[in-house]
């Protein structure tokens, strides 16, 4: 599997190893996990080359994910990149691939209420990171022929204890008083615990002769309005949530500018806020479970309320 060293990916190579599979993992740090390890770059072809050889079965979860960055370095590794590992795949044998995308790939700024997994639409997307997504998925869909499942799962956004990307950034904005909460607040979201999603990876590995050609959104099943999930998620983390409301126009206004200034100017750090953010903050979405859990034959095994109190204690 690629991309095991974030707290996602070592839920995912943790689930596989626990359960007694010979696990081979690819990034470009170590992940300090008991199994074998290739350290190298998904851009790499020689080290994608290496990576595949003798496997079954790839979990591809590498990606460049930022809310900043040109589109050429997303497309090199989430576009390029993939297309490499998924030609390689074919060529070593392997027989099953589970593409991890997300729901933003489909996402184009309208409310998605009780949605399904929708085709994804690059020219749609709303982000570069979500664009570069797109196009990912559809080449990877596009390689699904018998001999060589692939099937694409869409975990929707995932955290859990250690999350260093939608954790971490509220808190540490919470911190600096800088989280707001969009409109009323009131847009119904839906969430992934780590657990969970680890397990809905598992399962489409298993079940990928069955989901193949598909892509599949994962999720606790759970939509709170997002104003009651930022409160929880910094209660548990031990900071002030938040209470200072913004309207949804001026936010997606304020955060279009600033995205644009931290690209032209090249910065690291991350803008206060994004267009894109802002649409995720100010608008609904929740997804149609029912699909999904037939067809991987999955359920979540951590509620929402179970997955707070874990974040509280640190484990």
């Amino acid at each position: 599997m690629t991309g095991a060293s974030g707290m996602f990916g070592r839920a995912v190579a943790q689930t596989l190893l626990d359960r007694g599979d010979d696990v081979t993992v690819f990034q470009r740090r170590t992940a300090a996990l008991d199994c074998r390890e290739i350290c190298g770059d998904i851009t790499d072809p020689a080290a994608v080359t290496s990576s595949v050889e003798g496997i079954d079965a790839v979990v591809h979860m590498a990606a460049r994910v930022s809310p900043i960055g040109s589109s050429s370095a997303f497309d090199d590794v989430n576009v390029r990149g993939s297309a490499g590992l998924a030609a390689a795949a074919r060529r070593a044998g392997v027989q099953r691939l589970v593409y991890v995308s997300s729901p933003a790939v489909a996402f184009v700024g309208a409310p998605q209420v009780g949605a399904t997994a929708v085709v994804a639409d690059p020219t749609q997307a709303r982000s570069r990171y979500a664009r570069s997504k797109a196009k990912a998925e559809m080449l990877m869909l596009e390689a699904d022929r018998p001999g060589f499942a692939v099937v694409s799962v869409r975990p929707h956004l995932v955290w859990g204890p250690g999350d260093t990307q939608l954790v971490e950034r509220i808190v540490r904005r919470a911190e600096a008083g800088r989280l707001r909460l969009v409109g009323a607040g009131a847009a119904l979201v839906d969430t992934t615990y780590v657990d969970n999603a680890a397990d809905a990876i598992v399962a489409a590995v298993d079940r990928a002769e069955v989901a193949h050609g598909r892509a599949l959104v994962v999720s606790n099943g759970e939509p709170r309005p997002v104003a009651d999930l930022l409160r929880s998620m910094c209660l548990a983390s031990g900071v002030d949530p938040p209470t200072r409301r913004v309207p949804l126009g001026v936010t997606k206004a304020v955060g279009g500018g600033a995205e644009l200034l931290w690209n032209a100017l090249r910065l690291r750090s991350d803008p206060p806020m994004t267009r894109f953010l802002a649409e995720q903050l100010g608008t609904a979405h929740w997804f149609d479970q029912r699909l999904t859990r037939e067809i991987l034959r999955w359920e979540p095994r951590v509620s929402l309320d179970d997955g707070l109190a874990r974040l509280a204690d640190g484990r």
